[in-house]
């Protein structure tokens, strides 16, 4: 009984604590304002260009690995990107040329609207993102992103990125059953 309801409480609480913010746009603009997004454009659809999109965008992540690691803000991470976007684009330009392609890449920072996504359970909202953007050819193919910073994408290791929720974890608790 105790049990029951403490989980009553925990979720009228959680339930009162996301309807105070859900009327407020300044969160969401907050909350976006925090990531850094990458956006990967393959020259087109054709089946060729989505396969060395892939081999792109395995190659930048090995190249921004190091450099987004050591980065405590996203400010700081879009400076250092900013700074290796000709660096980016011949990382680029290095893997097209060698699977025979003559188009070449094109790396910004700049402003883009984004859908919701969830990687790994964390969901980031539909809006407009800072983004570091690099355009295969004429960059109108479907497309890859993931998030830069914090560095969603760009884990090193093993790739696994493990988010935990500590309100899950209490009503796992409560509702196990002993």
């Amino acid at each position: 009984m105790k049990k029951a309801i403490v989980l009553i409480l925990l979720i009228a609480s959680i339930a009162g604590i996301a309807l105070g913010f859900a009327g407020t746009g300044a969160q969401n603009d907050s909350d976006r304002a925090a990531y850094l997004r990458v956006h990967i454009r393959a020259n087109s659809n054709a089946q060729c260009d989505q396969a060395v999109k892939y081999q792109v965008r395995d190659k930048v992540v090995e190249f921004l690995t190091p450099t987004v690691a050591d980065c405590a803000t996203k400010e700081a991470a879009m400076e250092k990107i900013g700074s290796k976007l000709g660096e980016i684009a011949r990382v680029a330009d290095g893997v097209l040329r060698a699977n025979g392609y003559t188009y070449g890449a094109k790396a910004s920072i700049r402003k883009e609207e984004f859908p919701t996504r969830v990687y790994e359970g964390a969901t980031l909202e539909a809006g407009v993102y800072d983004a570091l953007i690099l355009e295969l050819g004429t960059g109108k193919g479907d497309n890859w992103w993931c998030v830069v910073y914090p560095p969603l994408c760009f884990t090193g290791g093993n790739g696994n990125v493990v988010y935990k929720s500590k309100i899950a974890e209490i009503i796992r608790f409560f509702t196990q059953k002993r």
